[in-house]
């Protein structure tokens, strides 16, 4: 047991990441049966259907769940709400300031945790009082730090600033880059891209299909004059980089993103027209399998790669 397991009482720490459109019950309390920690992504979810979720994901685990609060989005409040009263375990808040729910969710007796890009957001997010924090890296998809750190980066560099539990996430999909964060100071991890190619996925079977055949170089971070957000390389990604090479304002970036774009491509599968994020390890994630699968080869692998330390490949001569 670490602090991770500790804090969250699940039996791996292996946390999946809140996605907008791929993160339902379903997802969510597959990942918490199969031992590690499944969140419902409330970002793109009205208050009623997050509602629907939290009480499908309640009567198909007796395990605990999380609900992802992307802070940007609307209906916050409402969502803080309904989380009371069906009075989930954990939160975790991104895209925004973790004072603003923090106290309220912890008097209620529910854990946070906030998503950070940096040292200088996660003492913020220390300060404020929440449980532990995501620090996130430059390699993973969606919504991402301005700074381009990596995480091989990060993750250090934040484990000297606080004192609280830290969840590893950026380019984590195997049992070897799960120990390679902890050894570098994590609790623990999170991952999203590898639970999108899952069965229990509520992205769309094309949108899948495109993270299994991604290749290195396939995405791109962009639009940071908003929230930056890496993008397979699609029709929409080079319009967008047509506006950049001709100079566009930013009036012009936020017409071509228009409203709907995630949901068009990673829920209804329109893969020229939709706004696909995924993260960079999507080049190592080759097939779509079950949750438990999953789960149970990182943890394998895990194994073995403690196991393999004591190899002679490792060992350096004194």
């Amino acid at each position: 047991m670490n602090r991770i397991t500790k804090l969250f009482h699940i039996k791996y720490p292996i946390i999946q990441g809140g996605m907008i459109w791929c993160s339902g019950w379903e997802l969510a309390s597959s990942v918490s049966n199969a031992g590690g920690l499944g969140i419902i992504g409330s970002g793109s979810m009205y208050p009623e259907i997050l509602e629907q979720h939290i009480i499908k994901c309640k009567a198909n685990t007796t395990k605990p769940f999380a609900v992802n609060l992307p802070l940007i989005y609307p209906d916050i409040d409402k969502h803080v709400e309904t989380i009371i009263k069906h009075k989930v375990p954990i939160v975790f808040t991104s895209a925004g300031n973790p004072k603003t729910w923090t106290k309220t969710l912890k008097k209620k007796g529910i854990k946070v945790v906030h998503v950070v890009p940096g040292a200088k957001f996660a003492l913020k997010a220390e300060a404020a009082g929440v449980d532990a924090i995501v620090a996130e890296g430059f390699e993973a998809g969606g919504h991402n730090g301005r700074d381009e750190t990596t995480t091989l980066c990060l993750i250090p560099i934040v484990n000297k600033s606080v004192k609280i539990p830290i969840i590893a996430a950026g380019g984590i999909a195997t049992g070897k880059a799960m120990l390679s964060v902890m050894m570098l100071g994590a609790d623990g991890v999170q991952m999203g891209t590898r639970f999108i190619a899952s069965k229990e996925s509520s992205a769309h079977n094309e949108f899948k299909n495109i993270v299994i055949q991604a290749k290195e170089g396939d995405t791109k971070l962009t639009l940071k004059e908003f929230n930056p957000v890496r993008l397979v390389k699609n029709k929409f990604y080079d319009d967008i980089q047509e506006i950049y090479s001709a100079k566009g304002s930013v009036e012009q970036l936020k017409e071509a993103l228009g409203k709907g774009r995630a949901k068009l491509g990673m829920f209804e599968g329109d893969l020229d027209e939709g706004e696909l994020e995924i993260g960079q390890v999507s080049s190592l994630v080759n097939n779509i399998k079950s949750v438990k699968e999953i789960i149970d080869d990182i943890i394998i692998e895990y194994r073995k790669a403690i196991l393999d330390i004591n190899n002679s490949k490792y060992r350096i001569n004194d």
